[in-house]
């Protein structure tokens, strides 16, 4: 960056108690300034530690790996709600105790608020990852449900395009593999949160149609 020195010819100087202020005081306050416009700027641009911690699970960019869910573009109310559930151990599969529960344990509400909105403010890109043979009866359950079993359909509540709505979550574009194994795990019992439903849907999925659900989500965009 060039920095062009100020023209001061013709411009009165500053009385001696004006100097004084500007190289105490007042330098502080423009510093301060300064560092407040462009802070969320650097502290949330990737590097920043503690979005660093995430992805080493989550992957380069919030991109998920099988195990881990992707977090980019995800609703950002959800992430917040995840990470309470985390906190207050009412998230209660496996893998959230023998790691999120500690991941969370010491991060403060206003970091929770800072990385949901980073995560979701990245780019998704869809896993493509499920059987492509079974994707369109996924899409007709997502779609329609399952009438005969009283399932209802998944748009219901998490969008035509399975972008999720506040704190329902974003599916498009999750992985198989992840996908496969929360409903399977929604089904054994375990639980995401408070008040979700989605044991109680799961249940009535049979293995065939878990696979169908999680390869067609994880085509969407």
């Amino acid at each position: 960056m060039t920095i062009t020195p100020v023209q001061t010819s013709g411009i009165r100087k500053p009385e001696a108690r004006q100097r004084r202020l500007m190289s105490g005081v007042g330098w502080k306050i423009v510093i301060l300034a300064i560092v407040g416009a462009i802070g969320p700027a650097l502290a949330w641009d990737g590097g920043d530690v503690r979005v660093r911690n995430c992805n080493w699970c989550h992957g380069t960019g919030g991109q998920g790996y099988t195990v881990a869910p992707r977090l980019a573009g995800q609703r950002s109310q959800y992430i917040e709600s995840q990470i309470r559930s985390f906190r207050e151990h009412t998230r209660d599969n496996p893998f959230s105790k023998q790691y999120m529960w500690g991941a969370v344990a010491a991060l403060a509400p206003k970091d929770a608020r800072d990385l949901a909105s980073y995560f979701a403010s990245l780019p998704p890109r869809p896993a493509n990852d499920g059987d492509t043979n079974l994707a369109a009866r996924g899409r007709t359950i997502y779609l329609e449900g399952i009438p005969e079993a009283n399932v209802a359909s998944c748009y219901a509540c998490h969008g035509p395009n399975a972008e999720g709505v506040r704190e329902i979550p974003r599916l498009a574009g999750l992985s198989y593999g992840y996908l496969k194994t929360r409903l399977e795990q929604w089904g054994q019992g375990y639980h995401s949160g408070m008040g979700t439903p989605m044991p109680v849907v799961a249940r009535s999925l049979g293995p065939s149609e878990v696979e169908s659900l999680a390869s067609y989500l994880s085509f969407v965009r």
